[in-house]
This record gives C-alpha cells, sequence and structure tokens, in this order.
C-alpha cells in the first residue's frame, strides 16, 4: 500500500485503542470486521481528534452511511476522543489481497 496515506506509520497507544475498537464493526454483508477486510488505512489521533482514512470494497457500497455512523461511534468510545472524522479514500483501490490472514480464513479465502 501506498505510505502516503500512513501505511507502514507506527501507531501510538491511543491509535491502537482506536483500531481496536473498529475491530468491532462488522461489514453486515461479509460478516469481517473493517480492520482484517483491510479497509481501515489509517488512524491519526491529536489531542481529543481522530481522523480515520479508509475505504469501502466498492464506491456504490450501499452501507456507506451505516458504516460511517459505527465508526464514528467506536472511535468515540475510546476514552478521550471526542470528535472522529473519516477521510474516504479510493486510492489505492481495496482488493482482496488487503484482507488479514484472519479474514482471509474466516471467508475462506486459500492462497
Amino acid at each position: 500500500m501506498d505510505n502516503a496515506i500512513g501505511q507502514g506509520d507506527v501507531f501510538s497507544p491511543i491509535e491502537n485503542e482506536v483500531m481496536e475498537s473498529l475491530e468491532d464493526v462488522i461489514d453486515p454483508e461479509l460478516g469481517i470486521d473493517l480492520v482484517n477486510l483491510g479497509l481501515i488505512y489509517d488512524v491519526v489521533v491529536n489531542e481529543k481528534y481522530c481522523l480515520i482514512t479508509m475505504t469501502l470494497t466498492t464506491m456504490g457500497c450501499p452501507l456507506g452511511n451505516l458504516l460511517e455512523q459505527q465508526i464514528i461511534d467506536a472511535a468515540t468510545s475510546v476514552e478521550s476522543i471526542e470528535k472522529c472524522q473519516i477521510n474516504l479514500v479510493w486510492q489505492p483501490a481495496w482488493n482482496v489481497s488487503m484482507i488479514s490472514r484472519f479474514g482471509k480464513i474466516s471467508l475462506g479465502i486459500h492462497g
């Protein structure tokens, strides 16, 4: 993935907490959380503000609005996070190779 969107950066402890909280946001069509699907590209926390850079599996995903509110709720459930914004990007485009090993096993994808 592209380092321009933060991939490869080391998360702070609070950013790790946000990522852990995002594991509770499940894609209702696939039944896997957004983190293991590889949809969360970056999390940046600056004091009480959180910016999440992410994508969706497809541009016309009808669940975008539902997922947006669940993501904001998950991020702001972390102590000290008061506001969350989502930066929805389409580059790099999501593909199956971005799914974690756990996600691939859960979905029955081998190889």
